[in-house]
């Protein structure tokens, strides 16, 4: 198998789940798939923060 991102050949996948899709990933790029993931929420919820968003 192939990583989705680095194309680099693997043997053991990782599955991560990025938006609606699932991709098949080294560990390497899952992990830092996983970060962005992390950074992107915390982003988002200071933004709400900032904007005093309510919910809804």
């Amino acid at each position: 198998m192939q990583c989705a991102d680095c194309g680099d050949e693997i043997d053991e996948v990782v599955k991560v789940k990025v938006g609606r899709r699932t991709l098949k990933l080294c560990e390497d790029c899952a992990d830092v798939r996983r970060e962005q993931a992390e950074i992107e929420g915390g982003a988002q919820a200071a933004m709400m923060d900032m904007m005093e968003w309510k919910g809804g």
